[in-house]
């Protein structure tokens, strides 16, 4: 259960090593959370990030393996996370995400597969398995990853925006059939963060770092927003951005 102070003291996270994941996880572990379940593919990823926490005060870490490029087995990746916490998870976080290069992708049916699988079907599917367990236990919350390229698709990224943005709705749908359970998701649209993701590429206005991201992961969690925009200014930004005519959309956008 959260403490006294409302902070989640049992933690699953998929995707646990990645680095927008770690930083959120650190940021946990230091303001008390006690127990992390960390599941990703990457064994030896996963460790590190389970010492991380460990560092930052987390007194009991185990992993789960499992890859996103497989959805029919996400069911099963959620039973193991929660046998590996034995009792009621107060959080669970899905970082789950997977950008690809669009012009080498556009034309590749089996990449735009993955895109898709890695981008919307596991991470829904997952969120089915995950409403029966958290319903039935009473509580909790869930944090789920999504983009501000879920807002708008752009031409340069649209098999990563198109999947994220059914995702995002997904969760807006999801989050209403959760009320009175006990039970709430909270929806994180980053911008830009500099990550292994974005390696390469040129950062856009408005970047942050995996730190700053979690701060306000941080404070959407005290406040229980639905939605937590990082940097919080995206908000007005893509309110905007949104409602340009298509050309001027893509003038805009094809700058970044």
């Amino acid at each position: 259960m959260e403490n006294a102070f409302g902070q989640p003291q049992n933690v699953v996270v998929f995707g646990g090593s990645s680095d927008i994941a770690r930083a959120i996880t650190r940021k946990l572990c230091a303001a008390r959370t006690s127990k992390v379940i960390l599941a990703g593919r990457n064994q030896k990823a996963l460790d590190a990030a389970g010492d991380e926490a460990k560092d930052y005060g987390a007194t009991t870490v185990s992993t789960v393996l499992f890859d996103a490029e497989e959805p029919q087995n996400a069911a099963a990746a959620v039973d193991a996370a929660f046998a590996a916490a034995g009792e009621p998870v107060d959080l669970v976080i899905i970082a789950v995400g997977l950008l690809g290069k669009q012009t080498e992708d556009e034309d590749d049916p089996e990449a735009t597969l993955r895109m898709a699988t890695v981008n919307y079907t596991w991470p829904v599917t997952a969120l089915a398995q995950l409403r029966k367990l958290m319903v039935a236990q009473g509580h909790g919350r869930i944090l789920l990853i999504s983009s501000v390229a879920s807002v708008r698709v752009r031409r340069t990224m649209y098999n990563y925006g198109a999947a994220k943005a059914g995702l995002d709705r997904f969760a807006i749908g999801y989050s209403q059939g959760l009320e009175g359970t006990g039970v709430k998701i909270q929806i994180l649209r980053p911008g830009y963060v500099r990550t292994k993701m974005i390696a390469g590429l040129k950062e856009a206005p408005f970047t942050t770092g995996p730190n700053e991201v979690a701060n306000y992961v941080m404070r959407g969690i005290a406040n229980d927003s639905t939605v937590i925009w990082s940097p919080p200014i995206l908000r007005y930004v893509f309110f905007v951005l949104r409602h340009l005519p298509t050309s001027l959309w893509r003038l805009v956008m094809d700058r970044q």
